[in-house]
């Protein structure tokens, strides 16, 4: 399922949104103009090293920051193509709705604490593990968290893909994001885990619907 639309419209202009994703692909961008052997040296200076951080060490290549630092640099790297793309459409769609809720300055505090707490999630539960951590997906998921608390009731216009059937419908955002989270749950027990840090989608998605509660003003969302 990818989304394409909710139908909850912004009353404040989401420049917070909008400075994230540019920095976001400025970052790749930048990435790509390195080259294959400069980006994947600047993956492992800036991705968040379980190993690195709870030994306190820092294997080279050398991190831009303190390894401990690294869980907000990671915040902004990401693999390839399909990995920013999908992780920015999302932030486009849910996190207009979620700044303009909390406010701008909220919601850059709101942003970092997801990511901060989804890294921390994946470290506790791979602590020996050497693999970089990088993009903004644990971000992201406390967003979707947080969307989900405050527009349950909102329609996401969705592109459904099954087998050769394709179709766009309109799917309640408790339903849609309800899913989500289902899927990381069982994504997580895989055997492998396909290398991506399910734990992370999870521990950020419950932060993100946990903080909410506490950064939002005195009134409740729009539904």
């Amino acid at each position: 399922m990818i989304p394409l639309k909710d139908d909850i419209p912004s009353s404040t202009f989401p420049f917070v949104t909008i400075s994230i994703i540019a920095i976001n692909v400025l970052v790749f961008v930048y990435q790509i103009s390195i080259g294959v052997q400069g980006a994947e040296t600047f993956i492992y200076r800036t991705a968040a090293i379980p190993y690195e951080i709870t030994h306190f060490i820092d294997a080279p290549p050398r991190s831009v920051v303190p390894p401990p630092f690294t869980i907000f640099t990671s915040m902004f790297v990401h693999g390839g193509l399909f990995h920013i793309a999908g992780n920015m459409l999302f932030l486009w769609i849910f996190g207009d709705n979620v700044e303009d809720t909390l406010g701008h300055f909220r919601f850059v505090i709101f942003y970092l604490f997801s990511g901060t707490a989804a890294s921390l999630a994946h470290i506790i539960m791979e602590p020996a593990s050497t693999m970089p951590m990088i993009g903004a997906s644990g971000a992201i998921a406390g967003v979707l968290g947080a969307y989900f608390i405050l527009f349950p009731r909102a329609n996401i216009k969705t592109l459904v893909f099954l087998f050769f059937f394709v179709s766009v419908v309109r799917i309640p955002a408790v339903v849609f994001l309800g899913f989500w989270f289902v899927l990381q749950l069982l994504s997580s027990g895989a055997a492998g885990a396909g290398g991506i840090a399910w734990y992370a989608h999870i521990g950020g998605f419950i932060a993100g619907a946990a903080i909410v509660l506490l950064l939002r003003p005195g009134r409740a969302g729009r539904s």
